[in-house]
């Protein structure tokens, strides 16, 4: 069976299974989480709070964290989804009605979750308490990409490596 078949089969699974994730409280949550991610505002807000309180390590922090961030998502968004073009999961494996909300661009990487794991990984890196609280919200964003229908697992994975990616880019280039 070769890693293909391996991954679609995982993602068919995953998918479905998080989809069906019936708990009032899990939805909520997981919909504020995203509301708030939407358009990077979450990170973007997070940064001018690390800025504004966190004195040099905070202004560090921010701007390595929105540097990482905007990488991310023009190599995610703006060449990643160009190259695989991969379309959505099915709508008939979502038993819910926020599928209908989900974006019409292709699905391979996850432009949210690439942002959030470069901003959180960049943070981290500058400023770790900041970084760690950054990463509940950022795993949170991840995972409602998933039972939303808006992505596989394997586009969140996807996206998570290209925001690591992405954080270690803008660490090494702020050294150098």
């Amino acid at each position: 069976m070769g890693v293909l078949t391996v991954v679609r089969a995982s993602d068919r699974r995953l998918t479905q299974r998080m989809a069906a994730w019936r708990s009032p409280v899990v939805r909520r949550v997981l919909s504020v989480a995203e509301a708030c991610a939407e358009g990077t505002k979450l990170w973007c807000s997070a940064a001018v709070v690390m800025a504004a309180t966190g004195g040099r390590r905070g202004r560090r922090a921010a701007g390595a964290g929105a540097a990482a961030m905007a990488l991310a998502q023009l190599v995610g968004n703006g060449v990643g989804k160009r190259l695989a073009d991969r379309p959505r999961p099915p709508k008939e494996w979502i038993p819910h009605d926020r599928v209908e909300d989900r974006p019409a661009s292709p699905s391979f990487p996850s432009g949210h979750t690439a942002a959030a794991t470069a901003f959180c990984c960049a943070v981290l890196a500058a400023w770790p308490t900041a970084g760690l609280l950054c990463a509940v919200p950022a795993a949170l964003v991840a995972v409602e990409r998933v039972h939303s229908g808006a992505h596989y697992p394997s586009d969140v994975a996807g996206g998570a490596v290209i925001g690591l990616a992405c954080a270690r880019l803008v660490r090494h280039a702020v050294r150098a």
